[in-house]
């Protein structure tokens, strides 16, 4: 073993405890927040929920222009209205991101319409709440393509002019379910978890690219239409989030460069029983606060 070999097993321990000791002290000292002014934010999902939020919170913050994709032309319009009352310029395409010839496509007419997106949020997602023998096999397939696929597709088209510009962000509007599924959302929980393996690698894949960083959102329950009907056993204990509150923090995670939030951040200590618990402790914990039966009212997006 070489002398760098040596020194480099050295120092490991040094460096994990100073980043470690950083990142505790961000909870205490105030962080510098990055200005948004000149940036092109594009959000898919964006006409309803917690999309519209996010352009809600983005505009506030001072995005140059923003941009909604989405199925629903009737809520992108509607959004993309309230954002122009505002004051920031807003522009929406009709997309459906699990088709990739599309989303390649509308990148392009963005790019030339628009501008170069600086700020990309992967916000769309679907669920049908149902077991895997209870579910469609189009249906499976249909919640995979936009919910893990069409992150893919977007970030193909939009990072390479980031690390062109060096200047981006790519955004995951995750769930919490990527690390703790639940009985009756087989298809979500699957493509959370795809979606949040696809975060890290690139999260990792972009440390030495300069000015170019990822946010992946990990919340809870959030209080949307698309969960709508959705019950846990205590709900004032494990209240469910509000989307502007969510919204809200996934714009000050881009603005201080943070790579991953959890909401509320109790959530971490739920990750830490499940790597520390046996199993059997774990499906006591899901009985009690009732997610074994929390999607039997489930409804979903109408």
């Amino acid at each position: 073993m070489d002398i760098r070999a040596v020194c480099s097993v050295l120092l490991l321990p040094v460096q994990i405890l100073y980043y470690t000791v950083k990142a505790s002290l961000r909870f205490f000292l105030p962080s510098s927040r990055r200005d948004l002014s000149g940036n092109i934010v594009l959000i898919t999902g964006g006409g309803r929920g917690i999309g519209r939020h996010l352009a809600k919170e983005f505009a506030k913050c001072g995005a140059k222009k923003l941009i909604l994709w989405g199925r629903t032309e009737k809520c992108l319009k509607e959004t993309c209205e309230e954002i122009a009352l505002m004051g920031t310029e807003c522009h929406y395409f009709v997309c459906d991101v699990a088709n990739r010839e599309e989303v390649y496509k509308q990148a392009k007419v963005v790019r030339e319409k628009v501008g170069d997106v600086t700020i990309l949020v992967n916000n769309a997602a679907v669920v049908h709440g149902k077991t895997l023998m209870d579910s469609d096999d189009d249906a499976l397939s249909k919640s995979q393509h936009i919910n893990i696929m069409g992150q893919f597709w977007t970030t193909k088209a939009f990072l390479p002019r980031m690390l062109e510009l060096q200047s981006g962000h790519v955004v995951c509007v995750n769930s919490i379910l990527s690390l703790s599924p639940i009985p009756g959302t087989i298809d979500y929980c699957t493509s959370k978890a795809s979606s949040l393996a696809f975060m890290e690698s690139l999260t990792l894949g972009l440390l030495d690219c300069p000015g170019v960083g990822c946010t992946t959102v990990l919340p809870f329950h959030t209080n949307t239409e698309m969960f709508q009907g959705m019950r846990v056993r205590f709900p004032r204990l494990f209240p469910p989030l509000k989307p502007e509150m969510v919204a809200q923090r996934t714009v000050d995670a881009v603005r201080t460069n943070t790579a991953f939030i959890y909401l509320p951040w109790t959530m971490r200590v739920l990750v830490i029983l499940k790597s520390i618990l046996p199993q059997r402790a774990l499906v006591e914990i899901h009985k009690f606060s009732g997610t074994y039966t929390c999607m039997h009212t489930f409804k979903g997006r109408t």
